[in-house]
This record gives C-alpha cells, structure tokens and sequence, in this order.
C-alpha cells in the first residue's frame, strides 16, 4: 500500500499517519529519550518538594536534535539516590508549543512529552508539518520509537480548541509527464 492509500485509509478510520519523506527512515524514529535534556528560558522556579522545575518565558528545550519552544514548561522529575542526580520524566508544555526535529515541525497549544513511554502528545489546533506535507487536527501523538505520527479530530476532552473533529490535510505528488 502506497503512502497517499494509507493516508486515506487512515482519514477514512478517523486517524491519519503522516508518511516519511522516505519510508523507512523518518526523523523522528528511535529518538534517544536518554539524551541529556538542555534548556533555557527567562525565568526557572525549582520547586524541590514538589520535584519540579517551571520554565517560563521563551523556553527553549534540546535534547538529541530535538527542540521544544514554548512559553511556559513544567518539568517533573524524581531524584536518583546514589548519584545525586535527576531523572526527568514529563515535559508539560503550553502557549503556542512548537516540537522541531530534521525537516519535521509539530504546533498546538499544548504538548505533554513522556520521556519514559517516549511519548509526545500534542493537543489543541495541532499542525504537522514535513517539507510541504502537512495536516491538522485536534491531537497529535508522536512516537519517539517507531517515528509514527497520529493525527486525529479529536481534542481528548482537554478544553483545548480543536479542529472541530476533523483531520484534514495537503500532500504534495511528484510531476509526472503529462502522456
């Protein structure tokens, strides 16, 4: 089955899956969530008892290719006994959420990245953008291990503006010679 026939099998199902610029190798596929996590913003509020850090202000987060802006972002962590260390686990992300990586970008309003499930997920007005293929809809849930990328209507009741439960979507063709 070609990538244009999964995508509109994937529309007919209620989901979609954004086909690789090459299919087997997309960019987003065995991210290496153990990558140390780099960020910078205007402001950052360690609230230890809590074992969380809020990142407010033109946030801007790394790890392994991958960037993370947002306006503000609360990073859970726990404490790692032995080598007085972090281990972050959840990213939680909002105001205008942008997840970049090669030649892919992902929008919404709100994103929640699980380090441990290696798990994105994007909600309200999400975009999905490679090269000049695109989509949209309500939720976008990325899987840092396998590189797929759904995209559905819905808004998973987060009280975040959707796309009105609609998946819709441009893919470019190659030109062919006109016979």
């Amino acid at each position: 089955m070609n990538n244009f026939a999964r995508f509109a099998l994937g529309v007919a199902l209620g989901t979609a899956i954004l086909p690789g610029a090459v299919a087997p190798a997309q960019v987003l596929k065995n991210h290496d969530s153990n990558a140390p996590v780099n960020f910078s913003a205007d402001r950052i509020e360690v609230q230890d008892r809590a074992d969380r850090v809020v990142v407010t202000g033109n946030v801007h987060v790394t790890q392994a290719g991958l960037a993370l802006d947002a306006a503000r972002m609360t990073v859970a962590y726990r404490n790692e006994s032995g080598n007085g260390g972090i281990e972050i686990d959840r990213i939680d992300a909002s105001g205008n959420v942008v997840v970049t990586k090669g030649n892919e970008t992902a929008r919404g309003s709100v994103a929640i990245y699980d380090l441990n499930r290696r798990l994105i997920t994007m909600l309200g007005n999400v975009q999905l953008v490679q090269g000049s293929n695109r989509l949209t809809g309500g939720r976008l849930v990325i899987d840092l291990r396998t590189g797929r990328s759904t995209v559905d209507g819905r808004g998973a009741g987060s009280g975040v503006d959707d796309s009105g439960g609609r998946v819709t979507g441009t893919f470019t063709v190659p030109q062919r010679d006109q016979q």
